[in-house]
This record gives structure tokens, sequence and C-alpha cells, in this order.
């Protein structure tokens, strides 16, 4: 059975060559990379555009409906005011 000691020194070289590894895959990752970025011209636009979704980055959400006795609006989004709950929201609409 080995020692505690034995043990520490062991996970020591066991830590010191995954370092080792994860920089020599890491550096070769990096190579592949490059070579292929050269090979097709690529830009960081290329590799790094957000095409994906349509999402509105102000957040804000133009109002659907308007209370005609206050000038009021909601969007349609989340809990119904109380001016506008229980009835026929098309009367309401902007």
């Amino acid at each position: 059975m080995s020692s505690y000691q034995d043990l520490l020194a062991q996970r020591e070289q066991l830590d010191k060559q995954i370092k080792e590894a994860i920089a020599h895959e890491k550096a070769d990752g990096i190579a592949k990379a490059k070579l292929i970025i050269d090979q097709y011209k690529l830009t960081a636009a290329d590799l790094f555009s957000r095409k994906s979704g349509s999402r509105n980055p102000g957040g804000k959400v133009a109002p659907k409906y308007r209370n005609p006795n206050t000038g009021d609006t909601w969007t349609g989004r989340g809990k119904a005011p109380k001016w506008i709950e229980g009835r026929d929201r098309s009367s309401f609409l902007i």
C-alpha cells in the first residue's frame, strides 16, 4: 500500500503531465485552426457572427392596446391591466 506522501508525489507528477499534454494539444489545435483560416481566408466575422435568432436588442415592445379614457397603454404581454380585464380587447386595439 502506498503512503500518503507517495500518493501526493504521484499526483503532483500527474498534474504536471496533464498540464504539458493540454499545452501540447492546445498548440496543435491552434496550428490546425490557423492553417484552415489561412487556407479559406476566413475573418473574425466569419467565425464569430451572430446570425441565429432575431432578438430585439432594445427589449421594448410597441403598445398594442390603449385605454381611451386615460390614455394608458398595454403591450399585450404579461398580466392584463384592470381597465382591459374581462373585456373584449378588440375595442382597445391601437
